[in-house]
């Protein structure tokens, strides 16, 4: 089953393997949640010496004013993303006042979701366009499963790799076809395996009731604030979180066979009609609710563990610039935020998910089928709530098969991987983690989840005290870090250069924000 990979690894050149090991780039996204002292979602707008939301390269916010989004531009080495990063998060702590940044995926103390602001982006047509969407999305799914937090991994590979690569398959596609093909067989593989990744790497296993209001559940009771599941990993990639088939009629499922079929099947439901999201109207008594009534929005409401990017040229449509200029990088979304590190995401972390990518990209990736399809959605759900339960089996290919019996396979799959990625490093960064994480499948009590489950029950807390006790120790950490004393002075120039950048939007004479909304549809 994973012969091609040791095949593939054999025809590399030293050239090729250096671009593997230390080519392309790494970017990184961290969500983070600011609270109140008490633990509760930020009432506080988001500050203002950050600079502008909008316009803000580094800086922003995802879906509420009090989820910020931290972002890296791609790095050519994990450490200079990991220490961006570092002093993204230092500088956001240094402009908190009576508030920190909460330290797990799942959120705390919610009191429904009027409580929870939505984020505003001034008063240009781009900003309202970026409030309106969100407005839809809380009225589509709830406020509350918004303001779950992860981590994105950004990843692309060397473009000197890619016409070598080229040669060692014998392909006569054009680059650029041969590339996007490539790209796409490589994310089917992490869709295959993408259950691996709650299993080592899930943080959330335990969430406060106040997440779910008075909703019925079957989560167990761990203490009289916290539900958990005994032997999850990633609440947060299960049931409760955010997806789009919540009503029936409206889910939908992207085609990964090759770039056409995916943008295709985007396209589609950006351009489709639903019945159910048409009850709640476009423009109602003067205020947009939502973008369309289609079953998206946008591209962006779509979804998934891991995405083809491009990236954009301004407002560009994200289906049109894959169009345009074919798949950049690939955007993997299932890593919760690390609760045991101040960063969210560890080194170990990064190097293993590299080495993953590398691996997914040399195993062979038939299309995914209707029943495989399937098996995906089962796998994901099953690893996120039972993953370490020894008596869990996966679906793989019609037959049942033991979920750390196919994790040991795949990991040791990977062995030729990382010695190949660590042939120009003494300190084998790959070879380590991949030890790392053998040791989490032998042992499920080494992985994170189990290692929140037990802590809380050895410190008798239930989830928010768990978290508010990482998270103050996450603050005092940055308190005592110093940071790049030239990257700091960037960040002090970047807010008020991104606020006058927004001011200069908003004085702009543009329209209304109906025909920009249409202008903005009717892009071809």
């Amino acid at each position: 089953m994973y012969q091609s990979v040791e095949k593939r690894i054999r025809q590399l050149s030293d050239d090729m393997g250096r671009y593997l090991s230390s080519g392309g780039a790494v970017g990184l996204e961290k969500e983070c949640l600011r609270v109140s002292e008490d633990g509760g979602i930020s009432q506080r707008p988001h500050p203002q010496a950050l600079g502008s939301a909008l316009t803000h390269p580094y800086i922003t916010t995802d879906y509420s004013e009090a989820l910020a989004e931290l972002i890296t531009p791609p790095c050519e080495r994990i450490e200079a993303a990991l220490d961006f990063l570092k002093d993204t998060q230092k500088f956001v702590y240094d402009h908190l006042e009576n508030e920190y940044l909460w330290a797990t995926s799942m959120p705390c103390v919610l009191d429904g979701g009027d409580n929870i602001p939505l984020a505003y982006y001034g008063t240009s047509n781009p900003g309202i366009m970026k409030n309106v969407y969100r407005r839809g999305l809380g009225h589509r799914y709830g406020r509350t499963m918004q303001v779950i937090a992860g981590v994105h991994f950004n990843f692309s590979f060397d473009d000197a790799f890619w016409p070598l690569y080229r040669g060692i398959r014998q392909s006569k596609l054009p680059q650029r076809d041969f590339t996007d093909g490539a790209y796409l067989e490589l994310i089917r593989n992490l869709q295959r395996f993408g259950w691996l990744i709650p299993y080592l790497f899930g943080a959330s296993p335990a969430v406060c009731k106040s997440f779910l209001g008075n909703k019925p559940t079957d989560l167990k009771e761990f203490d009289q604030n916290t539900y958990y599941e005994p032997f999850a990993t990633s609440l947060r990639m299960g049931d409760i979180g955010y997806t789009n088939s919540k009503e029936k009629g409206v889910g939908i499922k992207a085609n990964y066979n090759n770039l056409d079929s995916y943008i295709k099947s985007l396209t589609h439901a950006i351009e489709t009609p639903s019945p159910l999201w048409e009850k709640i109207g476009v423009e109602v008594d003067g205020r947009y609710e939502q973008l369309n009534a289609n079953i998206l929005q946008i591209e962006n409401e779509y979804y998934t563990t891991v995405r083809p990017k491009q990236v954009l040229d301004g407002l560009e449509k994200p289906t049109l610039a894959l169009q345009r200029r074919g798949v950049r990088y690939i955007e993997l979304r299932s890593l919760d935020v690390n609760a045991f590190h101040p960063l969210g995401v560890s080194e170990e972390q990064l190097y293993f998910l590299r080495a993953f990518m590398v691996f997914c990209l040399l195993l062979e990736s038939p299309p995914i089928n209707v029943q495989e399809r399937r098996e995906i959605d089962q796998n994901i759900g099953g690893a996120a709530h039972r993953g370490r339960d020894p008596s869990l089996y996966l679906s793989r290919q019609g037959r049942d098969i033991r979920l750390q019996v196919w994790a040991r396979e795949l990991l040791q799959a990977m062995i030729p991987v990382c010695e190949l990625l660590d042939r120009w490093d003494e300190t084998k960064p790959y070879q380590k983690t991949l030890q790392q994480q053998l040791a989490c499948v032998d042992d499920p009590d080494m992985t994170p989840s189990a290692r929140m489950l037990r802590e809380m029950r050895d410190q008798g807390e239930g989830f928010f005290h768990f978290a508010r006790r990482k998270s103050l120790q996450h603050r005092d950490y940055f308190s005592g870090y110093v940071p790049d004393n030239g990257r700091y002075r960037m960040f002090l120039r970047e807010a008020e250069a991104s606020l006058e950048r927004q001011r200069e939007l908003e004085q702009t004479p543009s329209g209304s924000f109906s025909q920009f909304l249409a202008d903005y549809f009717a892009q071809r």
